[in-house]
């Protein structure tokens, strides 16, 4: 088969797209296909056009990819995807979304409140910060609502840390999430589609080396963090980690394979977010655990495009 791989971007996540972009063409080609690579631009319907692959393999992090901008476009134009559907990555993409349809639907999630920049400029909001930090207690996380690994977080210990972590997250997004600050293990489970269903990979857990806060930098710098898989849990916190990852990925309406970051306070577990294009680097949460559960890489990636050739008929 012929197999687009979109990488890269212009999004503030095209470095750890395009890492993403070139595992899964070795692996594509280890697995005798033809590699189509492409580095998503202004041209990119244009090569899709006139390229005609049979599948495209989505690695596209960030705006473009994981907010539904290119399933979209897939789909205009004839070619079966990897991952979810335009509206389940709507739905991850944007947290405060998420966030309130896990509320809705029951899964446990860290207290919080969202407001825009228009919010703050024209409705007072900055007023009720007061009430907001006195409600979710410090330390509070502010992270901008529209962003994946780990970008423009921001920990406030005291309220007098807020007006600079708000203007940080201000500068990735319109729209900001303060956030109930949870101690505990990060914990991540990936999810990938089989013909039973949704399978709950084992549980990675998170362990930065020096940093008490789980940064952008110490994601994807290697040595800055620790990964253990499986996690070291009690057999009934693992299951139920995993029971709540399956159930967001079911709320959310994900599809190929997605990945769920909560975090554990003891035996109480909460669901932070899920990302439904996850990274597929070398220090990515997902191919760990696929290994951990014995499917390798190459594996992984026949899998997925297996199911996104097989689901083409009804997503076109």
């Amino acid at each position: 088969m012929k197999v687009a791989v979109l990488k890269g971007g212009a999004s503030l996540e095209r470095t750890v797209s395009l890492r993403s972009g070139a595992r899964v063409e070795d692996a594509l080609a280890r697995l005798g296909h033809d590699v189509l690579a492409i580095d998503v631009g202004p041209d990119l319907v244009d090569r899709l056009q006139a390229e005609r692959p049979d599948v495209a393999f989505v690695a596209l992090h960030g705006r473009g990819g994981e907010d539904g901008t290119v399933q979209e476009l897939l789909e205009l134009v004839g070619v079966p995807y990897t991952a979810s559907r335009p509206g389940a990555c709507i739905r991850c993409m944007d947290k405060v979304v998420a966030k309130h349809l896990l509320r809705d639907a029951g899964i446990p999630t860290p207290d919080f409140y969202a407001f825009s920049q228009a919010a703050f400029r024209e409705l007072g909001a900055a007023k009720a910060l007061p009430a907001i930090e006195e409600r979710l207690d410090f330390p509070i996380v502010v992270k901008p609502a529209g962003q994946g690994s780990a970008l423009g977080i921001k920990f406030a210990r005291t309220a007098a840390d807020v007006p600079n972590a708000l203007v940080s997250a201000f500068s990735y997004d319109s729209k900001v999430l303060l956030e109930r600050y949870v101690p505990g293990r990060d914990l991540a489970v990936s999810v990938i589609e089989s013909v039973a269903g949704p399978q709950a990979l084992p549980v990675v857990e998170a362990i930065p080396v020096e940093e008490d806060f789980y940064d952008f930098e110490a994601r994807y710098e290697i040595g800055r963090t620790r990964f253990v898989c499986p996690a070291d849990l009690p057999a009934a916190v693992t299951a139920r980690a995993q029971e709540l990852a399956v159930a967001t990925w079911n709320t959310l309406g994900c599809s190929g394979f997605a990945r769920v970051d909560l975090m554990a306070d003891g035996d109480e577990l909460t669901v932070l977010e899920a990302n439904a294009i996850p990274g597929l680097t070398d220090t990515s949460l997902l191919p760990l655990a696929a290994e951990a559960a014995g499917i390798g890489f190459d594996d992984f990636v026949a899998r997925v495009l297996e199911l996104a050739v097989q689901r083409a008929p009804t997503s076109l």
